[in-house]
């Protein structure tokens, strides 16, 4: 099994990179390359070993039914940083070529302590540039030239240093000079501890250069090159960036939900109390935001609707940012006509009657400040009820700590949607602010029991149900 674990991953990561490229439902490549409709499940939970014979009939088939990708004849401008992950970018560099591009390469000079220039230029065929004041290179004003010559810069491994230097538009190096004066799309692979990528001063970063139009490829949960280091911050495989990079060259993919409007509701609310209280939960977003995101990758127009959470926005999502259950309610209606609903927010059942206009204070007596409640709007049984412009699927979360199939059925009925993804929100269970989920789909006609899978996992599944639900 462990001889086997390095090629079932790459194989993985080829099935990942063609259904990103082809906006292909999981189940639908499976069932068509080999008749087994689990396959991508299955090998994403690690509860298969694929064989060679396996791997290489899937294999033939995306390269008989692989779309047009927008690379062949583009300058592509790698720009090669030093992390560990830059080896990595020598398959980058292989896989580009392979999908019809040119290859110009930069090297930083950290990234030379991981790879050398000599590998690099034998791979892309041409020199390696390396520094902003090379006397052969800039006789020219060569990192000018550079910058107007490529089609697209891609940036891998993108550390911390480098993007904050390109947030904030150093350009004292060959590479920040070259991304302040490219007219070209930049697309950034990062790569770095979890620690550093979920500092604020990384997310700051990444939320500037975002707003500047900068795409982003990854990064992903994984194990890390510090022993016993695990979490998000794994580069994206090379196949994976190709495939962005095709994507964004070609203007996106059609998708199975192409085509489609989609809003999705994520994340707590905040109901204040008085300036510095609110009551709000212990929901992370993560869910709601994966959903957005593989509903985007599927190809939909999608708006995502998020109370406070500390996640970045997912790329290609409109994304309104809110506080209060009344304010999300509103934003959601704003959102609508749609086509399909996905309510995954911890919406607040209760606010405070009035909201005190200044702290709260002990007055000495012991007794607790008398607050009243009342109830806050159920956006879920709002949009289910809804008599004009009522999205043709809606789909509810239910947060349950007991009695999920029945509370799950029994929310059906009551707030008019058509599926309901009941899930278990209990302390051990783990959910509400981890990383995996196992969950329930109620439906009018069944219930299905899902595996615990990670929240990614769960969304691109319940994105690929609601994909076939439209082509039934």
């Amino acid at each position: 099994m462990a001889e086997t674990e390095p090629a079932a991953k790459a194989f993985l990561a080829d099935i990942e990179a063609f259904l990103q490229a082809s906006g292909m439902a999981p189940a639908r490549l499976g069932r068509e390359a080999v008749n087994d409709p689990g396959l991508v499940f299955d090998l994403r939970a690690g509860s298969r070993s694929p064989g060679a014979d396996l791997m290489d009939r899937v294999r033939a088939w995306m390269a008989e039914n692989r779309p047009n990708d927008g690379l062949a004849g583009r300058t592509v401008l790698l720009v090669i940083g030093g992390g560990i992950a830059a080896y990595k970018a020598l398959d980058v560099i292989r896989r580009l070529q392979d999908a019809g591009a040119i290859v110009r390469v930069i090297m930083t000079r950290a990234a030379h302590e991981f790879v050398t220039p000599l590998a690099a230029g034998a791979l892309a065929g041409g020199h390696v540039y390396t520094d902003l004041f090379d006397r052969d290179a800039e006789h020219d004003v060569g990192h000018i030239r550079l910058a107007r010559e490529a089609d697209l810069v891609v940036v891998a491994p993108a550390t911390a240093d480098r993007m904050a230097g390109l947030a904030t538009g150093r350009s004292d190096d060959l590479t920040g000079a070259v991304v302040l004066a490219t007219r070209a799309p930049v697309l950034l692979a990062p790569a770095m501890n979890p620690a550093m990528w979920t500092h604020p001063a990384t997310q700051r970063n990444v939320a500037i250069l975002r707003g500047d139009g900068v795409r982003f490829v990854g990064p992903r949960r994984g194990e890390m090159a510090e022993k016993g280091e695990a979490g998000v911050g794994r580069m994206a495989e090379p196949a994976e960036i190709v495939t962005a990079a095709a994507d964004l060259m070609s203007g996106g993919s059609s998708g199975p939900l192409a085509g489609k409007r989609v809003v999705v509701t994520s994340g707590p609310t905040h109901e204040p109390i008085d300036p510095v209280r609110y009551i709000a939960n212990r929901s992370s977003g993560r869910q709601g935001h994966a959903i957005a995101a593989a509903a985007a990758a599927a190809g939909a127009d999608v708006t995502l609707v998020t109370g406070p959470v500390t996640l970045a926005d997912p790329p290609g999502v409109a994304t309104v940012h809110v506080e209060t259950a009344r304010q999300m309610l509103e934003a959601v209606e704003a959102a609508l006509p749609a086509d399909i609903a996905v309510m995954v927010a911890a919406v607040a059942d209760w606010r405070a009657s009035e909201t005190a206009s200044a702290k709260l204070k002990k007055d000495g007596s012991g007794a607790p400040p008398a607050l009243a409640f009342v109830e806050n709007p159920d956006i879920l049984a709002t949009v289910g009820h809804r008599e004009t412009d009522r999205p043709h699927l809606v789909v509810g979360f239910a947060a349950e700590t007991a009695d999920l199939v029945r509370y799950g059925q029994d929310k059906l009925k009551r707030k008019r949607a058509d599926w309901i993804v009941a899930n278990d929100v209990s302390p051990q269970g783990g959910a509400m602010g981890g990383d995996d989920n196992e969950v329930v789909l109620i439906t009018p006609e069944a219930t299905e029991t899902w595996p615990r899978m990670s929240k990614a996992d769960v969304a691109d599944r319940l994105v690929t149900r609601m994909a076939e639900e439209f082509e039934a």
